[in-house]
């Protein structure tokens, strides 16, 4: 998709990563088409044997080394997975999440043993991962976690809740933000995974009615005396979880913002092709000067918008993307994206308001954006603390 006109990095420009493009559409094409997405939504999930299905189809652990067991990819594949889910209405289904954002905690901090044990299951689809941070009372605020991991004999016994955990349905590989030590603050917060299947004391509850996003299966998690191996500690050390997560909370912050490109994307292609389509006292919509003017503006926006993420994906490539930019960039795209489908939406009248228009949907999935991955506030104070 070029709908912005504006081309594409070198880097992203390459034989190799414009064929994968081409083949991660196809795949979605096949396997996602937006008559199953539909059905997804009504659904509130996707099926389980779509993970299975992309595991097989190497789409798991994009930019993990194969010998970890990995695609043996980059951050640009990772890209291109969120762009074509993105351009083509599939971004409901919870794979950057499981890919770039649980694996690399396995494998940027796992011991040898834990990547063994877990990289190449995750690829393959057997386990689908999700991150358990989020709290009844404690959401951007880290250190506010109240959930617990205390030690018992050779292992730990977890007890807390968690809620607005993505992929929490279906799930069965959780990397729970616990304290270890409640006295010690963030130096005592650790990552322990719990493998759902068989735990004792674990609970799914609700799979929460949202306003957008609703075939991401989004849940309340609940822990009571879950029995967990020592091991399963990340690291094999207490009380390194929360510099884990500042670490990798960057990624998450551009994963996000790469994404409100896309969906904003496909939302301009939506309009152009309902504005030059559809006639308003007696003319295309098109040809009215305020359409024009209004969508020179989302072009403008969208353009820029795109033209920072790519800086910043160079920048991570390069392992130069620090938490400020990473909060700049998910907190200005995702405003952007906020206001820019609000114009388009408004460009399509009355129809604009109808679900079965692809605007209607993409106004209802943009409005989280600027809430997780830490809130747009949150991204301001971290920004204010560089002046």
């Amino acid at each position: 998709m070029n709908v912005l006109g504006s081309p594409d990095p070198d880097f992203m420009r390459e034989e190799e990563i414009t064929l994968f493009s081409d083949s991660v559409g196809k795949w979605i094409d096949e396997h996602a088409p937006l008559e199953k997405v539909q059905q997804w939504i009504a659904d509130s999930s996707v099926p389980r044997q779509l993970w299975n299905d992309a595991g097989e189809a190497g789409l798991l652990g994009l930019s993990l080394p194969e010998e970890d067991g990995g695609f043996g990819g980059d951050y640009r594949h990772e890209v291109v997975l969120m762009r074509q889910l993105g351009w083509k209405g599939a971004d409901h289904f919870g794979i950057s999440l499981h890919n770039a954002i649980v694996m690399p905690y396995i494998w940027h901090y796992g011991t040898e043993e834990q990547k063994q044990r877990w990289l190449p299951r995750l690829q393959s689809g057997e386990l689908v991962g999700a991150i358990a941070m989020t709290e009844p009372g404690a959401g951007s605020d880290l250190q506010g976690v109240k959930t617990t991991a205390v030690k018992s004999g050779n292992g730990y016994v977890v007890n807390g809740s968690k809620t607005f955990i993505t992929n929490g349905q279906l799930a069965n590989f959780l990397i729970v933000v616990a304290k270890t030590d409640p006295t010690e603050g963030a130096k005592g917060t650790s990552l322990i995974v719990v493998e759902t299947d068989g735990a004792e004391g674990f609970e799914r509850g609700r799979n929460l009615h949202k306003i957008g996003m609703e075939a991401n299966d989004t849940s309340e998690l609940f822990f009571n005396d879950v029995k967990v191996p020592g091991d399963n500690i990340i690291g094999g050390t207490e009380g390194q979880g929360f510099v884990q997560l500042m670490q990798q909370l960057p990624q998450e912050r551009l994963n996000i913002a790469v994404q409100g490109v896309a969906a904003a994307e496909r939302g301009l292609e939506a309009t152009l092709a309902y504005v030059k389509e559809r006639k308003a006292f007696g003319k295309r919509v098109i040809d009215f000067q305020n359409t024009q003017f209004k969508l020179a503006e989302v072009k403008t926006k969208l353009t820029v918008a795109k033209v920072f993420t790519d800086h910043c994906i160079d920048l991570h490539l390069q392992g130069k993307l620090d938490a400020a930019t990473a909060s700049m960039a998910k907190y200005w795209v995702t405003d952007i994206q906020g206001e820019t489908i609000d114009e388009m939406l408004q460009l399509h009248g009355g129809y604009g308001y109808m679900n079965e228009y692809p605007i209607a949907q993409l106004y209802k999935d943009a409005r989280v954006q600027r809430i997780y991955g830490g809130t747009n506030e949150i991204m301001k104070l971290l920004i204010a603390r560089t002046l």
